[in-house]
């Protein structure tokens, strides 16, 4: 690629999330207004492997910030762990003159980026574009406040059809390895009983204390609905056996439902269009000031910079006052024993 031009891309990269599209264009519009000439690679590394990407001028940006998905397209690439992929693609961005890369996505795609420096010695930023907000150094994800609000929708749906036939739900919800979207989707949709990964004790100690707290929540309320909202990857074998489980445990009948990629999906609240904003400004600004290896992110409402290497460390967790207000509204042992008095 021949340009007098300083050449900037982006990319995206693993499990798209709301708001992806409005940091392709902030950073897009950002960036022609400091004069570089703006490429998007397309389906992840698989876009810098093979050399396929678009050209980013501001009529193709320009109504994009309220869509879901991304228009560069995602993908994961195991091959891009392996060093001679790495090299291959230090090789062909070095070939287009590309001066700065940006990488929208989560832990891998950071961890991505770590490794291609090591062969490419333009400058790298990432922007954190994840729904299970699990990223290190940032308040929030692009992503995340829209897919809590996807299921929330979805788990009140699933509470009507509970309450008409006085059904007790289990809800799996995304989140991979954090429990941040069961944790807040669980909150805020009143269900009975979260389980994720910052309370789960064993199997055997979770079927009992599920077990009891239904049936107290029957000796108080009578017959009704229950709501038991549960992360991915927790419970062994998933919401389906967990409801095996119970039925084998206390002949408990419970009825499954797994949200999936509807999590994923929607178009971005305005606060992940705002968070994509101010965070795609913010790579543009780290990379005029010739800064690399940083993930631009938001803590207590200021924009900050933070090394890749700590994004991708896994300390982040839930807000234990999260945790402790689950726990008191739902303490009917206690309410029993406060009517018993």
């Amino acid at each position: 690629m021949s340009s007098q031009k300083p050449v900037l891309a982006v990319l995206t990269s693993g499990g798209d999330s709301p708001g992806m599209n409005a940091a392709i264009r902030s950073c897009t519009l950002a960036a022609l207004q400091s004069g570089y000439k703006v490429i998007g690679f397309t389906h992840g590394y698989y876009g810098i492997l093979q050399n396929k990407y678009i050209e980013l001028h501001e009529h193709v940006v320009r109504d994009i910030i309220h869509c879901g998905g991304t228009i560069l397209k995602s993908a994961r690439c195991p091959e891009f762990k392996e060093d001679e992929s790495q090299q291959q693609a230090a090789k062909n961005l070095e070939e287009l003159n590309v001066k700065a890369l940006i990488v929208i996505g989560g832990d891998g795609s950071f961890n991505g980026l770590i490794q291609l420096s090591r062969y490419y010695k333009g400058q790298v930023i990432g922007l954190p574009g994840t729904i299970d907000n699990d990223i290190d150094g940032t308040d929030y994800t692009i992503g995340f406040a829209t897919a809590v609000e996807t299921a929330i929708e979805a788990v009140d749906k699933i509470r009507d059809t509970a309450d008409a036939f006085e059904r007790i739900f289990i809800v799996e919800v995304m989140g991979r390895h954090s429990g941040f979207l069961a944790l807040n989707v669980g909150i805020a949709s009143g269900a009975e009983q979260i389980i994720t990964f910052e309370n789960f004790i064993n199997p055997g100690k979770e079927l009992k204390k599920i077990a009891e707290h239904i049936s107290l929540c029957k000796k108080q309320r009578g017959m009704s609905s229950y709501l038991i909202v549960a992360a991915e990857n927790l419970w062994p074998g998933g919401v389906y056996r967990l409801a095996e489980d119970l039925g084998n445990y206390a002949n408990i009948k419970c009825t499954p439902c797994v949200l999936g990629y509807i999590q994923r999906g929607g178009n971005p609240l305005a606060k992940d269009r705002i968070l994509a904003t101010k965070l795609g400004v913010g790579a543009i600004r780290a990379i005029d000031n010739g800064k690399t290896m940083l993930m631009i992110a938001e803590c207590n409402r200021d924009i900050k910079e933070v090394s890749l290497a700590i994004a991708v460390g896994h300390t982040k967790t839930v807000n234990k006052d999260l945790l402790q207000a689950q726990e008191s509204v739902l303490d009917i042992a206690a309410l029993a024993k406060q009517q018993v008095l």
